[in-house]
């Protein structure tokens, strides 16, 4: 009785170290196809000596290969993009600056005084351009600070959107727009910076009015407003892409500004819980914010 007892001990032992073989053969094969994995390549690890624990653990490490990859391809294609935003911001700095040296050299050839005036009004111009992008390069920086924090407080939007037509009445009338305002609630307010909502507001009014046609509807609708106008002939925007920095519809970039307008918005309707999306329907833009309670 006692032998066949040590017997079965015995055969139990070798099986458990049979097993425990496996699994460190098992292991060990996993071990080496992690070391000659190709980083960039997509294999997976595979299960040949198939348990419970061995499938579960190329399932972890399967996944955590698959995590390792998207992160691999989003800091691949964030550095593309950041080749492609500093390529267009030096076109749109290279710009205004060669213009005003054209013209500054054009002045020191010329005797004609009324030439002359006209180079360094045409200088002073392209300076002023360049002063106003680098403006908006601050303001970017500052709205896509994550650790900066705006003070929320209830605030009438309104009151807001009139000040901002009215700071924008020069640019309607040299366009020929008009400015329709449709409020179901003319005392709807929500949880903004005042500062960083009418900020928002008139980055909208300027996008409409510079690369849109005709006039412009403001339209408000529960806790939605929409600003939507039509869109200049071949000037159609890439929605996907429209909130994103240095982003122009135009892919010359000859139009105005440096594409910072609708980043700046974004930036700053994240900070305030609000949310913007845009919408092309035919030739009519429609751009909505969804301000928080």
């Amino acid at each position: 009785m006692f032998e066949l007892v040590l017997a079965g001990f015995v055969l139990a032992v070798a099986c458990a170290a049979g097993v425990v073989a496996l699994y460190e053969r098992e292991l060990r094969r996993m071990a080496r196809f992690l070391d000659g994995r190709d980083p960039a390549s997509n294999e997976r690890v595979g299960v040949e000596f198939a348990t419970s624990g061995t499938r579960a653990l190329a399932r972890g490490v399967n996944a955590t290969l698959d995590a390792h990859g998207e992160a691999n391809a989003a800091a691949i294609e964030h550095a593309r993009a950041f080749r492609r935003d500093l390529a267009a911001l030096s076109h749109d700095i290279r710009t205004p600056l060669a213009g005003a040296q054209g013209y500054l050299q054009l002045y020191e050839r010329t005797g004609d005084e009324a030439e002359r005036a006209r180079c360094v009004a045409e200088a002073r111009e392209r300076l002023a351009a360049m002063r106003t992008l680098t403006d908006r390069l601050f303001d970017h920086a500052k709205a896509a600070d994550p650790d900066a924090e705006l003070p929320l407080a209830r605030v009438e939007v309104l009151p807001l959107v009139e000040d901002v037509l009215a700071a924008a009445y020069p640019d309607f009338l040299e366009r020929g727009a008009v400015p329709e305002v449709d409020f179901a609630d003319e005392g709807f307010s929500a949880t903004a910076d005042a500062d960083a909502l009418a900020r928002v507001l008139s980055n909208l009014v300027t996008n409409a009015l510079r690369h849109g046609a005709g006039d412009v509807r403001i339209i408000q609708r529960g806790r939605t407003l929409s600003f939507v106008n039509a869109v200049r002939e071949g000037a159609a925007p890439d929605v996907e892409r429209l909130f994103d920095r240095f982003y122009k519809a135009d892919v010359a970039r000859n139009g105005e500004g440096a594409g910072l307008g609708l980043s700046i918005v974004a930036n700053l309707c994240e900070k305030m819980g609000a949310s913007v999306e845009a919408h092309l329907e035919g030739d009519e833009l429609t751009i909505t914010l969804t301000l928080a309670e």
